[in-house]
């Protein structure tokens, strides 16, 4: 099967496995795990701060954030179609106790003027602002990279007002092949981030929050209350840290794909294509079958792809490259997508 579901569908790779294999371990809960030690000192040598934690989920990294920044009873600002809102299962309600205020981005961009606008004045029978929150690069949107200057902007505002600001930055990696901006330079001024090892770089569990030594610390704390406290997780690390050595650069052989899937889609007269910034190519059928009728013949000729969007009547697909998908596949999807769709 060519799967293009999602770059959460990879396998290890051959030299992972033998990482994974090889790896030296110990009990981490005690701090014990030398391998989660050196995946940890390297995430935050490479994000630019001061320490790092490696936990099981990107979702458990935006939780654990949101439940340290901020109080029970505070709002979190985020953008509407942002992954913490829409798929995150609500956690920030049943775990921290704040509620989202959203603001409803273009192409899942706010900018700083719409956060000043959306931070709650200071009067006592308002919930307060406790915690901006940005996507980079934004799933939902197609893989869009977050200007870099907007970014700084917000940054700056909710810093006046005394709010922190944390990053979800599980594809961070391909913002920073794609632009040829560092990551620590991406991530520069939040006041935590979280990066996933499971999406493009290939490893098959694990993402790892990264900020001040004092949020870690507190992190640390509530990621064993949320029951992700591991004990000889350095197997699971290796395969993080073979990602970080091995498998950046190559996130640009995925978007040249995502590039050359989005060109040939777009040939076909009944689909709408948004030109893919990333690895992410989402599609619009503008007539003839539904996404999940669509999706449904394609898999059945060997190629899987996700509606995008709730109920039976969806007309996107997202489409998402990734290393188990070589050029010649995403050749043969274009032709198939023809097949399927000709004279429509």
């Amino acid at each position: 099967m060519i799967d293009l579901r999602s770059d959460t569908v990879t396998k290890p790779t051959p030299g992972m496995r033998r990482a994974m294999a090889e790896a030296e371990v110990g009990d981490d809960v005690y701090g014990e795990d030398p391998t989660v030690n050196r995946l940890e000192e390297r995430a935050a040598e490479i994000t630019g701060k001061e320490a790092a934690l490696f936990v099981p989920s990107g979702t458990m990294g935006n939780q654990v954030a949101i439940a340290v920044h901020t109080k029970p009873g505070q709002e979190v600002i985020l953008e509407a179609t942002s992954h913490i809102y829409n798929v995150e299962m609500a956690t920030m309600a049943r775990f921290s106790g704040v509620q989202p205020r959203v603001i409803f981005g273009e192409r899942g961009v706010f900018t700083a003027e719409e956060v000043r606008r959306a931070i709650r004045p200071k009067l006592y029978y308002l919930a307060q602002t406790g915690l901006v929150c940005l996507e980079n690069t934004h799933n939902a949107a197609g893989g869009r990279i977050w200007p870099l200057s907007i970014a700084r902007e917000i940054l700056e505002v909710a810093h006046a007002h005394g709010i922190p600001v944390h990053l979800d930055g599980a594809r961070i990696f391909n913002a920073s092949v794609a632009t040829g901006i560092p990551v620590s330079e991406l991530v520069w001024g939040f006041d935590s981030l979280m990066f996933c090892l499971s999406k493009g770089l290939g490893a098959p569990v694990g993402s790892v929050l990264c900020g001040s030594r004092e949020f870690i610390a507190e992190a640390r704390r509530v990621r064993k209350a949320l029951g992700g406290g591991m004990r000889q997780a350095g197997i699971l690390a290796a395969a993080g840290l073979y990602a970080l050595e091995h498998h950046i650069e190559r996130l640009a052989e995925d978007h040249e794909n995502a590039k050359i899937l989005a060109q040939g889609l777009a040939e076909i007269p009944c689909l709408s294509v948004t030109p893919p910034e990333t690895n992410i190519v989402l599609v619009e059928i503008l007539r003839g079958p539904t996404a999940l009728e669509l999706a449904e013949r394609l898999k059945k000729r060997g190629v899987l792809v996700a509606p995008a969007g709730a109920g039976t009547e969806a007309r996107k697909l997202r489409l998402v490259t990734h290393l188990d998908v070589p050029r010649e596949d995403i050749l043969r999807t274009i032709d198939l997508f023809w097949e399927e769709l000709r004279g429509v």
